[in-house]
């Protein structure tokens, strides 16, 4: 089974694993990891998924043995076109790149997230990376473009021209230098990736999740706005969360509930 999802309490690990392939995605892992993050979304009871590589890589990519496999085929790829419709588009070449979710998903790198791999972790709400992950563009060397939100989503989170160069050039780009620069969250020592993205997720899972997931859905929402309607599309997706769940967490804090910054009883 190349995909399993393991599961504590609120938090979802959607854990793939194909460590002879260093977790290279072929149309079974990313029909695998499609469904386990839809089953994720739809389950009641969880909040939060991490997303690992197991046995050491994140994900090294489109899997390159599959790829060749294509040689001869006419547009071998047409499944995969977003269509004209307006319809809710297939999978991408990474599995769950296109899926635009409810809930947060952390990415726990270790090793190499590279080419669709570090597509894969752009897809994320948040990265967690250990000491010697990395990220970059290595389909640079084999002619494959970003397909699965790379050329989108990593200016969005360092900047154009940050961004440009890592593209352009393919190179590796350590998990302290991506610490910098914003393209991940937090460095945690080697062999804690999983256990540091699952204690974080269990951390977020402890709040009000109407309320998370309507801040979660207001930071993309404002993508490709003016300030004004930025504005006006928070207050709308927000606004009916602080009448029903704001409300009632005030009167928990009249109660005595949260004062001065303490986080540690929020149930109730």
């Amino acid at each position: 089974m190349v995909v399993r999802v393991e599961r504590s309490g609120p938090v979802t690990t959607v854990i793939h694993s194909r460590p002879e392939a260093r977790n290279a995605m072929d149309p079974e892992s990313a029909d695998a990891l499609v469904k386990a993050f839809l089953a994720f979304n739809s389950d009641a009871e969880a909040s939060v998924a991490v997303l690992f590589g197991e046995g050491g890589a994140f994900c090294a990519g489109w899997d390159l043995k599959y790829g060749a496999a294509l040689q001869g085929r006419s547009r071998p790829l047409h499944e995969l076109d977003f269509p004209q419709d307006g319809a809710a588009p297939p999978r991408g070449p990474l599995g769950p790149t296109r899926l635009e979710l409810d809930k947060p998903v952390i990415a726990a790198v270790a090793g190499p997230a590279v080419a669709g791999g570090m597509e894969l972790a752009l897809w994320c709400d948040i990265r967690l990376m250990e000491e010697t992950a990395y990220l970059g563009v290595y389909c640079r060397r084999w002619g494959i473009p970003l397909l699965d939100g790379g050329t989108v989503r990593l200016p969005r989170l360092v900047g154009q021209g940050r961004a440009m160069e890592i593209i352009l050039t393919g190179r590796k780009v350590p998990a302290q230098e991506c610490l910098s620069i914003g393209a991940c969250e937090k460095v945690v020592p080697v062999g804690a990736a999983r256990r540091e993205a699952e204690a974080l997720a269990h951390e977020i899972a402890r709040f009000p999740q109407a309320c998370v997931r309507a801040d979660r859905r207001s930071v993309y929402l404002q993508h490709g706005h003016g300030v004004r309607e930025a504005l006006k599309k928070e207050w709308e997706n927000g606004v009916g969360v602080l009448e029903i769940e704001g409300v009632k967490g005030a009167g928990r804090f009249v109660g005595g509930v949260g004062r001065h910054g303490d986080f540690s009883k929020l149930e109730g």
